[in-house]
């Protein structure tokens, strides 16, 4: 299990094998290995991991407008509790923080 931050240093999500949860455990995505991006339950690009342990979005990544099919819900996988808070990374280029609307 990995610890997903945004760029202020928020945990917002964890990655349990391929599969991308909300903090209080809902499944909200899923990680692509051979595109190394992850997609939301809907099949859309939602982002990728940075500094290793950054979920953010890439504004010109060439999987925005691909859709890759639906890869199921596998449930929750429960609460595995705040890490606190990792540091700011400030701006970086070309990416910006994915929209965490499950928070």
């Amino acid at each position: 299990m990995t610890y997903l931050f945004d760029s202020q240093g928020h945990h917002i999500a964890n990655l349990i094998g391929t599969q991308l949860h909300a903090p209080i455990g809902s499944n909200i995505g899923h990680y692509l290995e051979q595109q190394q991006i992850f997609i939301d339950m809907s099949g859309h690009y939602l982002g990728e991991i940075i500094l290793e342990n950054r979920l953010m979005y890439n504004r010109s990544s060439l999987h925005r407008s691909v859709t890759y099919g639906n890869y199921g819900n596998y449930g929750n996988a429960g609460n595995y509790g705040n890490p606190g808070n990792y540091g700011n990374i400030g701006t970086v280029g070309g990416f910006q923080d994915v929209e965490a609307d499950w928070l």
